[in-house]
């Protein structure tokens, strides 16, 4: 006799493994160091096994995607696409973040703790040390680090390669597309583990997070998140539905996996796996899809651009400073501009805030008053980030097509 009923999908697993994770966080918040010390180290195992498969994922898909579009021109159109589109949603971001900032006066009203507030931020590299640390001086320290700018900088090289070296290069094209495939098939086994993973990542944060960290500062969560939703709801609503003539219900209906993983991991590098998968199915191109993805999650930082935004006018106001216009547009320019070279990994936007905070005179010890929630404003911020880079696959896809339409005529 056959069992009726259908297997939960891994969506539904992630969803109560989810749900499961808060409640456990909310009965440990007593014992937070038994989650942590316990239960969190299976989530960065977990964490750790992503990002292992990830560096070979990015190198091989992006030359897959490079030698299969077989025109360098035609992967410098898609690059200059991609990186105007992320440039100007990034833009839109923080535009939106400091604009319900300011509305909802997201610092008025409270009072600072007693106490000598404290961090010390981190060195930004100058601009010039960027664009040169971008390309590597070895083939293999980018792979070994996971310094995700130089690996697709590297992808893009070899797939260039093996386009100019034609008839020569086809031993190298089996290569790549059968290494690519094992490394797929490998992917596809630690995805399987996902509810296990989502859970020991999240039991612990909500552990250590309980309401009496995140009630003082609840009004920034709220306004940080209501910026988020609407960036999302707005922005690549319209960007998929007039661009890509794509319902956006069907847009975030097809894209709730991702959101529910990067939610739970906060690592727009660790997202990547279930992003391609997503997109694929939603219609975008192999070759565009392993192209914009992965340079996306390193690139494209929408949500932290809102979260800076915040985290600015909250800052601003409750040292009783106010920002001018053209400081506002400062952390505008700023914001979008750092984006450029942070990795996807957890806590890069602090960085980018230390940054932003400097650019307009603001004193960095602020940063230690959203220190506390950084966790729960990036979960958050990450979705965003992960949902901006799917939308600009989708519409670099689109383009591509009319593009390809106009010229077949």
């Amino acid at each position: 006799m056959k069992k009726s009923g259908k297997k939960l999908s891994l969506t539904v697993k992630i969803s109560i493994s989810l749900l499961l994770g808060i409640l456990a966080g909310i009965a440990l918040q007593k014992h937070s160091d038994f989650a942590v010390q316990y239960i969190k180290p299976l989530g960065t195992i977990y964490l750790n096994l992503i990002k292992m498969i990830v560096v070979p994922v990015v190198l091989l898909s992006i030359t897959q995607g490079i030698v299969s579009l077989q025109d360098i021109r035609k992967v410098g159109s898609i690059g200059l696409r991609t990186v105007a589109y992320y440039v100007v949603t990034t833009a839109l971001a923080v535009t939106i973040g400091l604009l319900f900032a300011n509305i909802l006066n997201v610092g008025a009203g409270y009072v600072l703790p007693s106490g000598e507030l404290s961090y010390q931020a981190s060195e930004a590299p100058s601009f010039i040390d960027t664009i040169v640390n971008i390309f590597p001086s070895n083939a293999f320290t980018p792979l070994v680090e996971a310094t995700m700018l130089q690996v697709i900088v590297l992808a893009l090289f070899l797939g260039f390669g093996i386009i100019l070296a034609g008839e020569k290069g086809t031993t190298a094209v089996k290569v790549v597309d059968s290494f690519a495939e094992v490394a797929f098939r490998i992917m596809d086994m630690i995805i399987q583990l996902s509810a296990i993973g989502v859970f020991a990542l999240i039991c612990p944060v909500v552990a250590q997070n309980g309401p009496a960290v995140l009630l003082p500062l609840l009004k920034v969560i709220l306004v940080a998140y209501t910026g988020y939703c609407v960036h999302m709801l707005i922005t690549y609503s319209l960007s998929v539905k007039f661009v890509a003539e794509m319902s956006p219900v069907t847009f975030f209906k097809e894209m709730s996996r991702p959101m529910l993983f990067a939610f739970s991991s906060a690592s727009s590098v660790g997202t990547l796996p279930f992003n391609l998968e997503t997109t694929e199915k939603l219609g975008v191109r192999k070759e565009i899809s392993s192209f914009v993805l992965p340079l996306g999650a390193t690139i494209n930082m929408d949500g932290t651009a809102i979260y800076q935004g915040v985290c600015a006018i909250f800052i601003a106001q409750i040292f009783g400073i106010d920002l001018t216009l053209t400081q506002q547009i400062t952390i505008i320019l700023t914001a979008t501009l750092a984006s450029i070279g942070t990795a996807g990994v957890p806590g890069s936007g602090m960085i980018m805030l230390a940054m932003v905070l400097q650019s307009v005179g603001l004193p960095l010890e602020g940063i230690a008053l959203v220190a506390g929630i950084d966790r729960i404003l990036d979960m958050g911020r990450t979705v965003v980030n992960i949902t901006g880079d799917a939308s600009c696959a989708i519409c670099v896809d689109a383009w591509e097509k009319k593009r390809e339409n106009k010229q077949s005529k």
